[in-house]
């Protein structure tokens, strides 16, 4: 990956709030439920509300257009992943089912913004064929950082509580996000964007390829795990080695599939992620295999972060002046089916959980033909 000293400067830049975010979200992650049950007493109906609270700032991803008018992108970026330390820092100081809500939200706004102006600052400051590789080494860099995470909690557990280990991750975040302030890794070459909502009828395969990248989120997020445990009676162990391996790989294997963007195209990448969803999500429909489940949730983990290609599409597309309005309107979509997704998997789970993961083939089909119909000339 070649790079002048303009673009390096927003690399570095993008690489500290990238590790940063992704401490202050796994961190949250891997404690919450514990000090949700152990700690404020929560139950099933509670966890549920503090898990919707947290996509509502995704689908109000697109209110970044309107902070942009009074604040630069770079600072926004860093000023976000500052919200995400407080908002980790502070959860332990509310141990109840609203308590944890609302320190959720502002960790989960904090953290949605930053990963929209962090797709946006990548598409406009790096070329064509640096941006896969960008794209591909900071989700590298999250995965080292999420097992960096893991290993530390794993250590620290036993000897402080857990308001000491919220605010210990969180201040770690939030002096990152704020040393980050101080930052100017703006290149003299990048093309001012334009102001406001942005939708034009040209970008509809983005767009439609955002939503049902979303989609396929959902399912895997909501009740590929729920499968794991219920089915296949998983223990908190199994399912921690399940993320070690996967962080694993995609350290591994994340640089790579941006070089091979580069090398093949967004069409033969997508169409390799899309197939191979439809034989995962059909074969997680019918799996009695312990050892066979946990290659198809490593695979369908693996896969996910193909999804890069719709990003590279839109930018060899796109205006270049229409990028940072849409990475926000299409991070907005992409969290359309957050909403939708879980509650439709839920009723579809009572009746029978195989029908789930049908519907999540029927979803790749769908994403499948889609991406047939890339084009990546600039029109």
């Amino acid at each position: 990956m070649q790079t002048n000293d303009s673009t390096r400067r927003m690399y570095i830049f993008l690489m500290v709030l990238t590790v940063a975010a992704a401490v202050g979200l796994q961190g949250w992650r891997t404690l919450v439920n514990n000090f949700a049950v152990e700690v404020a007493g929560v139950d099933g109906l509670g966890m549920g509300l503090i898990q919707s609270v947290r996509e509502v700032p995704g689908f109000l991803a697109v209110l970044v257009v309107y902070l942009l008018l009074v604040v630069s992108e770079h600072r926004l970026a860093a000023l976000s992943v500052a919200v995400v330390g407080i908002g980790v820092s502070i959860t332990g100081l509310f141990p109840s089912t609203w308590g944890l809500a609302l320190t959720t939200l502002i960790m989960s706004f904090g953290f949605h913004y930053y990963e929209t102006l962090n797709q946006s600052l990548t598409l406009q400051h790096f070329d064509l064929s640096t941006a896969p590789l960008v794209v591909g080494r900071l989700r590298g860099l999250t995965s080292l950082a999420n097992l960096a995470v893991g290993g530390t909690l794993f250590l620290l557990a036993g000897v402080l509580d857990y308001e000491w280990l919220f605010a210990l991750l969180g201040a770690v975040v939030a002096v990152a996000g704020l040393c980050c302030l101080r930052f100017r890794p703006d290149t003299q070459d990048a093309v001012p964007q334009r102001k406001g909502m942005v939708l034009r009828s040209r970008y509809w395969l983005f767009y439609l390829l955002t939503f049902f990248a979303g989609a396929r989120r959902q399912v895997f997020v909501a009740f590929s795990v729920f499968l794991l445990v219920q089915k296949f009676d998983y223990s908190v162990r199994e399912i921690t080695a399940l993320f070690v391996v996967n962080n694993l790989i995609n350290w591994f294997a994340s640089p790579r599939i941006g070089r091979a963007i580069n090398r093949f195209g967004e069409r033969r990448v997508l169409t390799l992620e899309y197939a191979s969803l439809v034989l995962i999500f059909t074969a997680y429909a019918f799996v009695e295999s312990r050892a066979l489940v946990a290659v198809l949730y490593i695979l369908d983990h693996l896969f996910f972060n193909f999804a890069i290609a719709i990003r590279t599409y839109f930018q060899k597309i796109a205006d270049p002046r229409d990028i940072a309005p849409s990475m926000a309107a299409g991070f907005t979509i992409n969290h359309i089916a957050a909403v939708v997704i879980p509650f439709c998997g839920g009723m579809l789970w009572m009746v029978h959980p195989s029908w789930v993961f049908l519907g999540g083939a029927g979803l790749a089909c769908v994403s499948l033909v889609l991406v047939q119909f890339i084009r990546t000339e600039r029109v």
